[in-house]
């Protein structure tokens, strides 16, 4: 299959570099003049898409997904399909999905949870949105990037999983992180702390798996300084993304919006810009009730 893969990042790189181990013609282009192995370099956008099977796209937000599917659309070729994998507002995944159908093209929105392991390793979730035949045309090539992927509904419902699954993922390594910082303060070791939690009902993915306190549970962030996994700002982001649906919807996500506001001070006023998400705790830790 020939694939054009325009956002060549931590993530779209291993994911193009995949693609490209799996036998198929991958031409890349990103506005940083970054590579991927096996990943064909040419100089702009319509450059990977002309000709293509299937472009994917691996953007940093909206307005750029939506700048670049303007350019893109144009000179992918009738029935050939387009799927967008970047992170970004519901509204801005419909609008292309619009533009795309308009032009006789398939259209999928589909994040992805794993990050950056997870992209090269080819272990990532893809959360899809589109129709049937869309989402059916993408699958093959999801099957190479991720080891699961869920036709959530139609346009943009990829989107909406993402963001409420990082909605939850935000207040719960919050509240993880808020809990050591109280077990230290009431003399409870970490280690004993999370064998009960983490096989009682206070268990979550945050704490059994992606465990914030260092040398505590699986190797994580924590164990690497918080070199990020995942970074504060990319989650502040998220629930940014998570924060604008509810407006825009009339949800009520208090402890969403409260996550928003926590993350939006530790990575604009604290230490938190470049470090892992769960590097909440070393700042819980350091705070004292006011």
């Amino acid at each position: 299959m020939k694939i054009g893969f325009i956002g060549l990042g931590n993530m779209g790189a291993p994911m193009a570099a995949n693609l490209a181990a799996a036998g198929h013609d991958v031409t890349g282009f990103d506005v940083a003049g970054t590579t991927a192995k096996g990943v064909t370099a040419v100089s702009g956008a319509t450059d990977a898409a002309n000709g293509a099977d299937v472009v994917i796209t691996m953007l940093p937000n909206g307005d750029i997904l939506r700048n670049v599917a303007a350019e893109i659309i144009e000179a992918m070729r009738t029935g050939s399909t387009l799927i967008d994998c970047s992170t970004v507002d519901v509204d801005s995944a419909r609008a292309v999905a619009a533009q795309a159908d308009a032009a006789g093209i398939l259209f999928v929105d589909a994040p992805v949870s794993g990050g950056i392991g997870g992209a090269a390793g080819g272990t990532l979730t893809f959360m899809a949105g589109g129709t049937a035949d869309a989402f059916a045309s993408a699958k093959p090539l999801f099957d190479i990037m991720g080891q699961k992927s869920v036709h959530c509904g139609e346009a943009g419902a990829g989107q909406a999983a993402k963001i409420c699954n990082n909605m939850i993922l935000g207040a719960t390594m919050i509240a993880t992180c808020e809990a050591f910082a109280l077990a230290d303060k009431l003399g409870l070791e970490r280690q004993k702390m999370f064998d009960v939690v983490s096989t009682s009902s206070g268990f979550s993915w945050s704490m059994n798996t992606y465990c914030p306190a260092p040398g505590v549970g699986p190797n994580s962030p924590a164990d690497n300084d918080y070199t990020p996994g995942f970074a504060a700002e990319l989650m502040l982001k998220d629930l940014g993304l998570s924060q604008q649906a509810a407006e825009g919807v009339n949800a009520d996500t208090p402890m969403g919006a409260r996550a928003l506001e926590l993350y939006k001070t530790f990575v604009e006023d604290e230490d938190g810009r470049g470090k892992d998400f769960s590097a909440m705790l070393p700042r819980f830790v350091a705070r004292h009730r006011s």
